[in-house]
């Protein structure tokens, strides 16, 4: 290796064992009472739980992420119920403490805050702790948004209504974790899809809905794995230019506009709203339940369409990915650092794609073997439904992506994790400079192409959200992560106010457009009723408990 190699990529720093028994503890989010008003037009509210816990595991990096779990939306209810587990392995004999933050969902705006619980559980272990059995806590006010608490303390002063609102919740002892890895980590299985009709639009992706109609959307998705993710898959973003750092750790003025507007992007493509849609497994200590790999094929749309996918997966073992290519103006899209939330730390990142094999019972590598793409076969896509079986299927996974290039030294580590939860279906993990991954992509995109309007999404032929080398619509997207920062970075340092005064180009007005989604729904407006003024917009509000880090 040379000295002029950027810092960043593979850390080797070990982990530190648990010098203490560790045990599997289970967490029930039952329900929540009294809580505030929030949504003031029809008088309710849409409460979630943020929760995050904290042991005395030593971890490896200041900056590495607290283990964190989000409930579902309850909507229109102040009375919510949830019944949402979060099952974590490896929690210390000395316990946790766990903080709750009760938000009110506004997709439109900030989600407001209700309140918080803190507990701290004291020594745990599987024989004589009795645990925490559907014990009704307090709803401190701390911290909690002024404007949904002042209706309640007027209600409270004339008598007619209890001030302070209650969480009621459950946390037992299920066993003792076998593995003691000097971390906590996540091992029960859920899933989220997002979806956004105005990135859709933007991007010029169709998909249909419940009933069949063709609307404009566009699909971002979440999926737990079972963890523990491997020791050894820990990589740290690459500071291939100095104001890397900056932009991860939030510092200097030109890191913290860089942080602040991926944060917002992040925000949006992942936007939790009612259109959401979310789902939990149910919990085995034997291992991932059998149909998460047909889960996962269900939110790539099995081999449909000819997707290639951008993905990161975090240290909690969290999937969160979308469908990318050059078809899709937002630049963005392609972005690891946007999926990841600017996180300094992940396991693994890139890009994936899924095959339909033609004989499920011998190899993809077989040279008898066909698949759809590059191949039209029968029994499937683009002519029939896709057969329901994980065992039809190879995922062809790899490494590439320039913010964490992740070592492909470790890719038979990271193919036994991806083995280990997709139960069925063939997993090959590829290295970005492989040649033969190159000819994948690119029949993959030639199938995009022939097949992509034949299923479920349409496309736009050009899109006027990106640039070409003259500055003028190009219809494509730059794959590289460092060309997309530095051209940040610079508008960053030409405004030094930290707000964008007006728009500078194509492809800004995707950025702008996913940072604030209200004010281009009215630019949109306005420009079909013939208006050329240029919406103002609502400043987002921010700074939500440095950010979201409960």
């Amino acid at each position: 290796m040379g000295d002029d190699k950027p810092a960043g990529g593979y850390d080797s720093t070990p982990l530190p064992k648990s010098t203490k028994p560790t045990y599997t503890v289970k967490i029930t989010f039952h329900s929540a009472t009294n809580l505030p008003i929030a949504d003031f037009g029809d008088g309710s509210a849409d409460p979630f739980i943020l929760a995050q816990i904290k042991t005395s595991h030593k971890g490896r990096h200041p900056h590495d992420p607290y283990l964190r779990f989000r409930t579902k939306t309850i909507q229109k209810n102040v009375e919510p119920i949830w019944e949402s587990n979060w099952i974590i392995d490896g929690i210390p004999s000395d316990g946790f403490d766990l903080s709750c933050r009760i938000y009110d969902e506004d997709p439109s705006d900030h989600d407001d805050r209700l309140g918080k619980v803190e507990i701290q559980t004291g020594n745990i272990d599987d024989k004589n702790w009795k645990g925490i059995i559907k014990q009704e806590y307090k709803v401190k006010k701390t911290g909690a948004d002024l404007r949904a608490y002042s209706a309640r303390w007027a209600c409270h002063l004339i008598g007619r209504k209890k001030l302070h609102a209650k969480l009621t919740l459950s946390i037992e002892v299920i066993g003792k974790t076998n593995n003691d890895l000097g971390k906590a980590y996540t091992v029960n299985n859920f899933w989220w899809i997002h979806y956004s009709p105005l990135i859709g639009r933007l991007a010029g992706v169709k998909g249909k809905d419940d009933k069949g109609v063709e609307k404009y959307n566009f699909q971002a998705n979440e999926i737990q794995l079972t963890g523990p993710v491997p020791d050894e898959l820990y990589h740290r973003y690459v500071e291939f230019k100095t104001f890397v750092g900056g932009m991860f750790e939030s510092t200097g003025l030109r890191g913290k506009v860089l942080n602040k507007a991926l944060h917002h992007q992040h925000e949006r493509i992942y936007n939790f709203d009612r259109q959401t849609k979310h789902g939990e497994f149910e919990f085995s200590p034997d291992g991932p339940p059998k149909d998460l790999a047909l889960k996962f094929l269900e939110m790539c749309h099995f081999d449909q369409g000819g997707r290639i996918f951008t993905y990161v997966i975090t240290l909690d073992g969290l999937m969160r990915f979308t469908e990318t290519g050059k078809e899709f103006g937002i630049d963005l899209l392609s972005k690891h650092t946007m999926h990841s939330d600017v996180n300094i730390y992940i396991a693994w990142s890139g890009e994936f794609l899924i095959r339909r094999l033609a004989h499920p019972n011998q190899s993809p590598e077989d040279p008898d073997q066909s698949t759809h793409p590059a191949e039209e076969i029968p029994g499937g896509p683009p002519n029939d439904d896709p057969p329901r079986d994980a065992a039809s299927y190879e995922l062809i996974i790899d490494n590439d992506s320039g913010t964490y290039r992740p070592d492909k030294k470790l890719i038979p580590i990271f193919t036994k994790f991806l083995e280990k939860n997709f139960i069925g279906m063939k997993v090959r993990v590829m290295a970005c400079d492989d040649e033969k991954l190159s000819k994948i992509k690119d029949s993959q995109r030639k199938t995009k192409q022939k097949e992509g309007e034949r299923v479920v999404y349409g496309q736009q032929s050009s899109s006027d959200l990106s640039l070409n080398s003259q500055g003028g619509a190009g219809g494509s997207i730059s794959s590289s992560d460092e060309e997309d920062l530095e051209a940040r970075a610079r508008a960053a340092d030409e405004n030094d106010d930290a707000e964008p005064q007006g728009v500078k180009g194509n492809l800004e007005k995707g950025f702008n457009a996913v940072e604030n989604p209200k004010g281009t729904m009215n630019g949109l407006v306005d420009k079909a009723k013939g208006k050329t003024k240029e919406p103002s917009g609502k400043e987002e509000r921010e700074k939500a408990e440095n950010n979201d880090r409960v």
